[in-house]
Formats: structure tokens, sequence, C-alpha cells
């Protein structure tokens, strides 16, 4: 029967790891048991670090929505920001239309429009076609009370489509195009300027081109309020504080309304993405609380207390309350209710209402220096993320110093385990050379025996 050398050799010693007589050993896998126990140790301490780094994947992505969330509470505290927007409606924008600008203040506007500002132009009778020849000669074209400008035709323009090239390279303030249709090709003079001060006037001429006014540049005419306007444009800025208005169409019977209000829908626009971030922010810190159906924790961070912290200082400041803002005193007065889960959900019409009749006081609330809602919970972010001082940045400073010491660790240990190993090599080694030499020495000795019987 064969021996065996820690029950690895078979019954009739046939495996490479038996010790029968000339057999050996199979030192790797002496060797693999031997240090069995100190691997053990290194994966153990490589688990831990897994576990640490998964909770150092988790942080930063809490402080990354938390960072998301600061910016959408400044943007609610932003006092140039959407909640100072302003909104210019009109009662009909078939005539006039508005936008307003930040420096623009509230209020009601009336605006008639007289007529429209036009653009001055002119048009020759047709030729036969943009490239037949012309007369040469000159004529005049004068915009406004700018100096006239001669344009000569000879040899170099003497087509329509040489000429209106001509005419665009002098830069005189005015452009010339080529129109063709079933009569022919025709020479189009259209002023760079609008309203009287571009109105064109042509004169001298010497070729074979007629030319016929087409439009008269006039001036837009408008009152704002009774006030008489004239404008060289249609969009006339200047006249009521921060709002420009668009005119469309002449309507001297009918007077238009521009309401200036703040803008609700950038406000809204802002709210909701407030809620949107805090969501996004408490739900990922839920998560790491939260328990599977097996009874196992769900996230790395489930045991750590500076995100316990972390999640009741944002319900707490999203509890904040105020005094000093009318009737607006917490979230909920504007619609923006707390649910049993820690988020946050918008009651539209609830919001609507209140920006509609109290704008000033949801805004104060939102707004106050020091005792306003947006300004807290930004406070409170920096509480919690700031990189020198805030607790979740400090607890992931504890924690990747924890993660290299166990990477520095690791690192030792398996270093030493090469040694060991490569010691135990050698001598299972030698172990393995003796076993196997053992057939030879018998015969030596027992061939020496006999010799020395005989």
């Amino acid at each position: 029967m064969a021996t065996s050398l820690n029950g690895l050799s078979t019954a009739d010693g046939s495996s490479n790891t038996g010790t029968g007589l000339g057999q050996g050993i199979d030192v790797q896998q002496f060797v693999t048991l031997a240090v069995a126990g100190q691997q053990a140790n290194i994966t153990n301490l490589q688990t831990e670090q897994t576990g640490l780094n998964s909770q150092t994947t988790a942080l930063q992505q809490i402080t990354t929505d938390l960072n998301n969330l600061q910016t959408a509470a400044d943007a609610l505290s932003d006092p140039l920001g959407a909640f100072d927007a302003l909104d210019a409606t009109t009662s009909n924008s078939g005539v006039v239309s508005a936008t307003a600008a930040s420096t623009a203040t509230s209020g009601e506007h009336t605006v008639t429009v007289t007529n429209l500002a036009t653009t001055s132009s002119y048009y020759t009778n047709p030729v036969a076609t943009s490239s037949t020849p012309l007369t040469t000669g000159s004529f005049t074209v004068e915009a406004g009370s700018n100096a006239p400008v001669t344009i000569t035709v000879d040899n170099t323009n003497n087509t329509l489509d040489e000429l209106a090239a001509s005419i665009n390279n002098q830069n005189d303030g005015v452009t010339a195009s080529v129109i063709t249709d079933a009569n022919g090709a025709r020479l189009a003079l259209v002023s760079n300027t609008s309203g009287a001060p571009g109105d064109l006037t042509v004169s001298g001429n010497t070729t074979n081109l007629n030319f016929n006014k087409a439009v008269t540049g006039i001036n837009a005419s408008l009152t704002v309020d009774g006030v008489p306007v004239s404008s060289t444009t249609n969009s006339v800025s200047g006249v009521i504080n921060g709002v420009t208005l668009s005119l469309s169409s002449p309507a001297p019977t009918t007077p238009v309304t521009i309401s200036v209000n703040p803008d609700t829908a950038q406000a809204t626009t802002a709210i909701n993405a407030f809620v949107s971030a805090y969501n996004t922010a408490i739900g990922d810190i839920n998560t790491q609380f939260s328990v599977n159906a097996d009874g196992s924790a769900n996230g790395p961070l489930e045991a750590d207390s500076s995100l316990q912290q972390a999640q009741q200082s944002l319900l707490s400041a999203i509890d904040f309350s105020s005094t000093t803002s009318g009737t607006v005193s917490n979230l909920a007065s504007i619609g923006v209710n707390l649910n049993n889960d820690g988020t946050l959900s918008v009651d539209s019409g609830t919001l609507a209402g209140a920006l509609s009749a109290n704008y000033s006081d949801v805004q104060n609330f939102l707004q106050a220096t020091s005792t306003g809602f947006a300004n807290n919970l930004s406070n409170t972010i920096t509480g919690l993320t700031e990189p020198s001082s805030g607790i979740l940045s400090l607890d992931a400073s504890g924690i990747a110093q924890s993660s290299s010491d166990l990477a520095s660790q690791i690192s030792d240990l398996q270093a030493a385990l090469v040694v060991q190993e490569q010691n135990l090599t050698l001598i299972y080694a030698q172990v393995n050379d003796t076993l196997q030499q053992l057939p030879l020495l018998e015969a030596q000795t027992n061939t020496q025996l006999s010799s020395a019987g005989g």
C-alpha cells in the first residue's frame, strides 16, 4: 500500500502528489496549501478595500448631487436670475409685441400704431435679360440727407448683373439686385437705412434705364401712453424703460395694451429644476439606507453616520419656515410638498396661484439675504461638501485614508508571501528530490548487503 504525506496520495500511490518510493510530491500544491492561510488573509483585506472603494464612489455621486442642488438653490436666490426676469405681453400681437429686460418695471402701457416704418426702394423698367448691354451714362442716388452718389455705367459694368455688383462694391448705403420675371430683367435698389433717413432719390439719369420709385422711406408713427413717437425702424426701444416694442401692423383706431409683469414661466422653471435636483440628491442618499427583500443592506454607506447626519440636515433645510415673507411661510405655501419618503412634489396649480397673486412674497421667501429659504439651503449644503471642513468631505477623506492604509498592508503581505512561497518551494523541492532518490538508495544498500553476506 502506498504511503501518503498530508493525505494527498491515492490508495494505490498513482497520484502526482503521492509519496510512494520514487514518486516524489506535487511541490506547487504543497506550497499553495502551506500559504493558504496568509492568502485568505490578503483576500479578506482586498474585499474590505473593495467595500471602501464602493463607499468612495457612492460619496462622490452624492457630493455631485449636492453640488447640483446647490447650483439650483443659488439660481433661486440670485437677485439677477429667474425671479428678476420680466415678461411683456400684448393684447394684440398682430399689431405690436414686446420684450422686457430686467431694467423694466412692472406696469401697463397703451400703444397705438399709426403707420409702420418703411424702407425706400426703386426699380427700373425691364430689359431683355440681365446680360443685355446697357447704354453708357450715369445716374445719381441720394439716401436721405446723405451726399449724392454718382453711379457711372461704362464698358466695365454695362449689364444689369455687372451694374448691381458695381453698386454693391461701392458700399454707398444702397443694395442693388437683379429681379428677373416673365417681363425681363430689372435693377432694384433698396436703401440700407429704414425710415425717412434712408429715403432714396434717383436723379440725373443719362442711361437707357427708367427708374420707378417703389417705396418711400417713412418713419413709424405711434403713441405710447398718449405720447407721440416717431421711429426710423419698427423695433422701438427707449420709449418704455427696459421694453422693446416690435411693430407688425398699423392700427390707428385700435389701442394695444402692453403689460409688463414678473416672468412666472422662468420662476416656475427654476423651482421645478430645484425640486428635480433635490429629489435626485435625497433619492441617492435614501438608497444607501434601503433594505433589500432578503434583509440585506442596499448601499455601501448604510452604516455611515456622516451620511445619516447629511440626510437629516437636508430634511431640516427643506422644512425651513419664515415669518417675514407675508403670505408665504414655507415650501408648502407655494405648492412644493414634502412626501413621506423625503422627496418633493410640485402642485402646479398652487404654485401658479402663488406666483400670480403673491409674487413678491414668494421671491422674498426664497431670496431674503439672511432669512431666505434658498440661502439657508445653500449654506446647509456648504456645511456638507466644503472641501476642507464639510462633514461628507471629511468622511470621504477618512475612507480614502483607510483604503490607502489597506493598500499598503496588502502590498506588504503580498511581498512577504512571495518570499515565503520561494522558501517553501526550495524546501519541498528538496523533499521531492529525496523521495525520488529513495529506490536508488535502497537498491544500492541491498547490493552492498548482498556482497557483504556472500
